[in-house]
């Protein structure tokens, strides 16, 4: 923790399950087609990467939670360094918390909703992938999250549905950031 920037500024993050499309997600919302840096490689970020959005703003990119294809001692240190941000964090608003439409929300996703709801620190669910998802699968990944988080206090309603690779989504969440202070 004592690697990151100061705290100065809000910040807003992206936490999700390897290769749920964290990175991706990023470089679709700032315009950036490699700003942060993708794979289809799970557990490729390793590190919390921040990046300036304005003098105002941080966007952080997090280290994916669940499987990785990295030593173990490796995984579990970054994912300590994972729960302790999203715990301790005074300038952290909102976490989003990112969920594959196709497999809507695993036990791995319940745990970091329940750490960020002992911390209570906002979260919202943004589901990635809905490109890749038929209208029913959608409904019913839908009604799963909502059923999930019922159940977790420092869940913020609305959920956003995106697609970075088609843009579907994107207006909707870049106006969700702007309104966060």
């Amino acid at each position: 923790m004592d690697g990151l920037p100061p705290a100065d500024r809000v910040e807003v993050c992206f936490a999700g399950r390897s290769n749920v499309g964290k990175s991706s997600l990023i470089n679709a919302l700032t315009g950036r087609r490699n700003l942060a840096r993708t794979s289809n490689t799970p557990g490729r970020t390793q590190e919390i990467n921040y990046f300036t959005l304005s003098s105002d703003y941080y966007l952080v990119d997090l280290p994916g939670y669940g499987f990785a294809n990295a030593p173990l001692a490796v995984v579990e240190a970054w994912q300590h360094l994972v729960k302790t941000y999203l715990a301790g964090r005074v300038t952290l608003r909102r976490a989003f918390v990112l969920i594959d439409s196709r497999h809507g929300i695993k036990p791995v996703d319940e745990d970091i909703m329940a750490l960020l709801d002992g911390a209570a620190v906002t979260f919202q669910t943004v589901l990635t992938k809905v490109d890749k998802v038929k209208p029913k699968g959608l409904e019913k990944t839908l009604a799963q999250v909502r059923g999930a988080l019922a159940r977790h206090p420092a869940a913020y309603p609305e959920l956003v549905a995106t697609s970075a690779p088609k843009g579907g989504g994107l207006a909707t969440l870049r106006g969700i950031i702007a309104g966060i202070t």
